[in-house]
């Protein structure tokens, strides 16, 4: 994994025993992303925090900037076993590494807009690079529910977003709206786009994808 060093931060809990297979699902993640695209270089967090991460998958990831992310575990999460040998793993550190590789280029953005589209990109690219399905996030409301409810191009963009509301369910929206609808927004391009290089996986402008996804009806000009 030339250009990726996990840093182990253990302070909250040692994690030898997992350490193996953890390694393990990196170098599957790297070996696939290295067949369509160099690695970038990047600094990675590991960490044992309970409460923290995905209920149904004992793993969260967090991108912080182009060359740094973390990605916190909870071993006594039942879900946890799982995730190490199933594929979850692999495919959360490339859902990560998409967004740094997208914060070194046009960034992850700072509106609704942009953040719908960040998201959606990276669980796209997850599904090209391992031919996956989409994660549970990523189909938690049906597609004909978010046409009879397309959101307003006035609120793609607000920057005084609630992204915990939109993204997380904390507030009236259903959970994991915002990694839904985003989803299927970038699905919208990729249908009108076809095959696309590596460049523009990571550096299509947000309003090409935003403009795809109102000719899908997923977005409306009046709210």
């Amino acid at each position: 994994m030339e250009g990726w060093t996990l840093h182990w931060l253990e302070a909250p809990g040692e994690l030898g025993d997992f350490r193996a297979e953890i390694v393990d699902n990196f170098e599957v993640a790297y070996r696939i992303l290295s067949a369509l695209l160099p690695p970038p270089r990047l600094d990675i967090l590991v960490q044992w925090l309970a409460g923290v991460t995905i209920p149904e998958m004992g793993i969260v990831g967090r991108a912080y900037r182009g060359t740094l992310f973390a990605m916190t575990v909870d071993p006594d999460n039942p879900s946890f076993a799982n995730s190490l040998r199933n594929g979850a793993l692999h495919r959360q550190i490339i859902h990560e590494v998409h967004h740094c590789l997208r914060m070194a280029g046009p960034g992850y953005g700072w509106t609704l807009g942009e953040a719908l589209v960040s998201e959606g990109l990276a669980g796209q690219f997850v599904r090209k690079l391992f031919q996956s399905g989409p994660e549970p996030w990523e189909r938690a409301v049906p597609l004909e529910q978010l046409r009879r409810n397309p959101v307003d191009m006035e609120s793609l963009r607000a920057k005084d977003y609630n992204h915990p509301a939109w993204f997380y369910g904390t507030g009236a929206q259903p959970r994991w709206l915002g990694y839904t609808l985003g989803f299927e927004m970038v699905g919208s391009w990729l249908n009108e786009a076809g095959e696309i290089d590596a460049a523009m996986w990571v550096n299509v402008p947000a309003v090409t994808i935003i403009e795809a996804a109102e000719k899908g009806g997923l977005i409306t000009k009046t709210g």
